[in-house]
């Protein structure tokens, strides 16, 4: 009896010295005695430890190094499938720069395209101009709410993206693209695909019906926008997949390209504007288009450094890049000119600065400060001949040059950047494998997007007609299809 009681005291004391011990313990070692007691489920046929990853962060002015091991778990017909990775974390500071990115983008269009295609036309057409872009913002928000953006970015093929997004569905207040709420993420790319189709308009400037032009604008930022945008920037994307993969930081290829050569075929389809190399037609109101590009130079920095989704060193890199292409190209352009005509001039120079942030675009965040500086230069003197020189033997009205600098400027800073990435930068090698890789995504582009644009505008002509009558467009298009006009 008395050795019963003395093993029971035994027993107790031992359950007691367990329990002590195990309350002093951290609470991830406690749980860790537990799970390692455990036996395994009999539906789990391995368990392999793969990846051992350390992280080091900072708090309270220390540096702590935190380990962790990933599990790999396969099951045979588990009730319950092995734990869902975490959702990305919401980063408040990259969401906020996000937000004020995408408000510098749609600057860009309204009023920046807007002012600065509003004075180089005449005056008779200024509000028909400026008019333009502000209704292709709201058309394009609409159709990309509805259709643009889930075309453009949910899985699908690898041509475009399936309707599985169609009206925003599943984009809620909790749905994430990486650190940024997907909300945000949508805004930011709503306003590539408003500036995108409003750069083009300046290849038919001053002859186009209002309801050709938003008919055409709509079907265009459906049926070339979109895809294109899927091509390069979405997952399944197939030149986002090619090897190597196409650089496009901001949209060299989906916005310039794209744009320019639509707007090049506008140009030859809707033939020369009424007295086109018989009557001068000089820009009304030059200060109006150095404010337009002033904002289109402030704008460009939410465009190119907002597209690395992040408020980090990569965005500082691309907003240096940045400024430094542009800069350079105004420069180049001015001196061309100065060279060739005997003087500067303010379109010039304006001009030559939206030729380099079009040719930086592409390479912004993949190249360090002197390869921006090469391309702004390179960029600024081959969009001075696109406007000029090869306008000349093309034959075609852009009136205000949306293929000479955006098409130009463009294709010249897409294949720059497979000559001058940094891979320090990009951790990409430069060298012909990439800028053969570029030239496949911008002869990809064009072809595309110079068929479909031609068919649609075919389409159009032949249901609703293309062109004012000329009696109309001698009136001025203020006054023929808005009954207005600037006093």
């Amino acid at each position: 009896m008395s050795e019963a009681i003395a093993e029971k005291n035994v027993r107790t004391i031992i359950a007691v010295a367990a329990l002590g011990m195990l309350l002093a313990l951290p609470a991830a070692q406690a749980e860790d005695l537990f799970t390692d007691a455990l036996p395994a489920p009999a539906e789990v046929v391995a368990t392999a430890p793969e990846v051992e990853a350390t992280a080091a962060v900072a708090a309270a002015g220390q540096t702590v190094t935190v380990t962790t091991v990933t599990t790999t778990t396969t099951t045979t017909n588990a009730p319950a499938a092995a734990t869902a990775p975490e959702k990305p974390a919401l980063d408040s500071g990259n969401t906020a720069w996000m937000l004020a990115a995408t408000a510098l983008v749609l600057m860009m269009t309204i009023p920046g395209v807007a002012l600065f295609y509003g004075g180089m036309v005449r005056k008779k057409n200024v509000l028909a101009t400026m008019m333009q872009s502000f209704a292709i913002a709201a058309l394009v928000t609409v159709l990309w709410m509805v259709a643009g953006y889930s075309l453009a970015f949910s899985e699908g093929s690898p041509w475009v993206g399936s309707l599985d997004k169609m009206f925003l569905e599943g984009v809620g207040v909790t749905s994430m693209t990486g650190t940024i709420p997907e909300t945000v993420f949508m805004m930011f790319q709503l306003t590539f695909a408003i500036i995108t189709p409003a750069l083009i308009a300046g290849a038919f400037a001053e002859r186009m019906k209002f309801s050709a032009m938003m008919i055409f604008m709509a079907l265009w930022s459906l049926l070339v926008y979109a895809p294109v945008t899927h091509w390069v920037w979405a997952a399944d994307g197939w030149l986002f997949n090619s090897s190597p993969a196409i650089l496009d930081y901001a949209g060299g290829t989906v916005v310039h390209v794209n744009a320019g050569i639509a707007g090049l075929v506008c140009a030859f389809v809707l033939g020369k504007r009424v007295g086109f190399g018989r009557e001068a037609m000089p820009p009304h109101n030059l200060a109006l288009t150095l404010t337009g590009a002033s904002l289109l130079w402030v704008g460009w920095f939410g465009f190119n450094a907002g597209s690395a989704l992040a408020a980090d060193g990569r965005a500082g890199m691309a907003m240096a890049a940045t400024q430094i292409a542009t800069g350079a190209a105004a420069l180049a352009w001015m001196l061309a000119e100065w060279i060739r005509k005997g003087s500067p001039s303010v379109l010039g120079l304006t001009t030559g600065a939206v030729s380099g942030l079009v040719a930086i675009t592409p390479a912004a965040g993949f190249v360090d400060p002197k390869g921006a500086l090469v391309i702004g230069l390179i960029a600024g003197v081959l969009c001075y001949w696109g406007a000029t020189g090869l306008k000349r033997l093309l034959g075609a009205d852009d009136s205000l040059d949306a293929f000479g600098v955006h098409g130009v400027g463009g294709i010249v800073g897409a294949v720059l950047t497979g000559f001058f990435v940094s891979k320090e930068i990009a951790g990409v090698e430069p060298g012909l494998a990439q800028v053969m890789t570029q030239l496949t995504g911008v002869g990809a582009t064009v072809v595309y997007s110079a068929t479909v644009t031609f068919i649609i505008l075919i389409a159009i002509d032949l249901a609703f007609g293309l062109r004012v009558p000329e009696d109309d467009e001698r009136l001025g298009l203020d006054l023929s299809l808005h009954r207005e006009r600037v006093e």
